[in-house]
């Protein structure tokens, strides 16, 4: 292969980095652009499916694409680790290779990190971490009487709705199981409402339906640590038998190291996803895009993919010697199932003319096929 060809070098596998390998390579051949993926795992999955995990509808096995299945499509995929960014040199330095680029897209995501709040690894398990969901589901299925604690100990997290949803379905399972009017369940936020991103009507909205299945939501609860069967917070303290936690979040390391982003920050990023380094992008949850003075476009997936779809149409159109003019639109929705075999969407609009909007469907079971939907188009279509 002719070394003129520009070489595209994405990091990540998840919505973001998929997108773009993939709309890039549906717009030129190979012959026009070489095109490498990296991750350290060589599976993807759809964030949301974790909770079916959780409540045993699904194996993890059963909800993985091959990232593998990319050599099919002409896209190089790489697995092994990331050790450092060379944005100088344009050069990223993995466990055993060097790999130069034209163009870089970073989409490593935002990691977990449940160091952050002393106790939280001996005393709870993370709702959000995919080796803990068998753990937690022989935990609620065991259950019989008590308090589950589900804590928010860092803002912002990944899919704002998820942990709401978690408790729906948890609070459906143990209905299942006729043991819900023995066991309590609390939720603890340190946020003033339940999405802050959604806005004060979405977040009314989500706080009745919890409230309408007896789940308490406690605001304004910032976790300091975890103690044995015991949440400690800024200003009060709250006992528990079962915590699962959504830890707070940080961007990978390496983004650190190389200048990227200041301390447990997050690369900041327009709507074009430029970052000061020519011909380097960023996209997804490694970022923070500001929408007005106090808001940022929420962590999920489904904004991910159209950073991905923008970044990528600026880069064919950069390689075509055309200007690159695309910019992300801001628009997206999440789902969340009521643990009825319905479900709602969060319908975003991020950059509409005066403000956010954002509106919360109806629950139906049609949008809960739509969500299965979701999955199965997105793993068909990228892997």
């Amino acid at each position: 292969m002719s070394k003129n060809i520009p070489h595209v070098l994405i990091l990540g596998g998840g919505f973001g980095g998929l997108s773009a390998a993939n709309e890039i390579r549906n717009s030129l051949p190979s012959s026009k652009v070489r095109i490498t993926l990296v991750d350290k795992k060589d599976w993807f999955m759809v964030g949301f499916v974790k909770l079916w995990i959780m409540n045993g509808t699904r194996t993890f096995e059963n909800s993985i694409g091959s990232l593998n299945n990319l050599q099919k499509k002409e896209i190089d995929f790489v697995k092994e680790e990331i050790l450092k960014i060379d944005l100088e040199n344009k050069t990223v330095k993995t466990t055993s290779k060097n790999i130069s680029y034209d163009y870089l897209i970073i989409a490593l995501g935002a990691q977990l990190a449940p160091e952050k709040i002393p106790g939280l690894k001996e005393n709870g398990l993370n709702l959000y971490d995919h080796n803990h969901l068998d753990e937690i589901h022989n935990k609620l299925i065991a259950i019989k009487s008590g308090n589950i604690a589900i804590a928010i100990m860092g803002m912002p997290y990944k899919c704002p709705p998820a942990p709401f949803e978690a408790a729906l379905l948890i609070n459906s399972m143990l209905r299942n199981s006729e043991v819900r009017n023995s066991v309590k369940i609390n939720f603890y936020s340190p946020a003033p409402i339940t999405l802050p991103a959604a806005g004060t009507d979405v977040s009314q909205q989500i706080l009745e339906m919890i409230n309408s299945e007896k789940i308490i939501f406690y605001n304004s609860c910032k976790t300091i640590s975890v103690e044995k069967n015991k949440l400690v917070f800024e200003n009060a303290e709250a006992d528990f038998d079962l915590l699962l936690a959504i830890p707070p979040h940080v961007a990978p390391q390496i983004i650190y190291e190389c200048g990227l982003a200041k301390p447990d920050g997050f690369i900041q990023i327009n709507r074009d996803c430029k970052t000061l380094f020519e011909n380097v992008y960023a996209i997804g949850d490694v970022t923070s895009l500001p929408v007005g003075e106090k808001m940022a476009v929420p962590k999920a997936g489904i904004f991910a993919e159209g950073e991905g779809l923008a970044v990528a149409q600026n880069i064919v159109s950069k390689i075509q010697n055309q200007k690159d003019l695309a910019l992300f639109d801001g628009k997206g929705g999440c789902f969340i199932e009521s643990g009825r075999n319905t479900a709602s969407i969060i319908e975003v609009d991020m950059f509409s003319e005066s403000k956010p909007i954002t509106k919360l469907t109806e629950s139906t079971k049609n949008y809960l096929n739509e969500k299965i939907q979701f999955e199965k188009e997105r793993i068909e279509k990228w892997l």
